[in-house]
This record gives structure tokens, sequence and C-alpha cells, in this order.
């Protein structure tokens, strides 16, 4: 069984309007990967990432460039925890 991973991330820059958070549902369901993600009122994007950690770090990766139109200026990552049975869009917090 391959190592897991969970992780809390808030990203930050031009990424609501954007289509960044259907771009991140759509990556971690690719990745096969649980948790959720939301906008939050502050302009950031908030999401929990967790499965398997080769591709927990993938997704990571690719939230530091984020779809096209985005432009992602942080992204802050701490590990977290939790067990989730596919991947949802959270309403804004």
């Amino acid at each position: 069984m391959s190592e897991r991973a969970c992780r809390h991330l808030r990203i930050h820059g031009v990424v609501q309007g954007v289509g960044f958070r259907w771009s991140l549902h759509a990556e971690a369901v690719r990745l096969g990967l649980g948790g959720w993600v939301r906008n939050r009122r502050d302009g950031t994007v908030e999401a929990v990432v967790a499965g398997p950690a080769a591709a927990v770090e993938t997704l990571v990766a690719w939230a530091h460039r984020g779809p096209p139109a985005a432009r992602v200026t942080r992204v802050e990552s701490a590990p977290d925890e939790g067990e989730f049975g596919g991947f949802e869009q959270r309403p804004t917090a």
C-alpha cells in the first residue's frame, strides 16, 4: 500500500473568477484524491486534499500554477488529517 498524505492549501493571487475551483476539482478527481475546495471571502481559494502521497504532491505542484487565467502568487501548504469518499466543491466561507 502506498503512503498516504493529507494537505491543507490556501492559494493566493488572482484565483477567483478564473475557474480555479472547477479546475482544481477536476485535477483532484483525475488524480483519484479526496477532499474539498472552496472560495474564501478574502479572495483566496482553500482546499484539503488527501490520498496517495505522490498524487497529493502532484496536486500541490499544480496549485502553484492553476488554470491558464489564474495568477498564483503564493500557496500555503500544511499537513492536515482526514479521510474523504470523494472530492467536492464547497460554498464560499
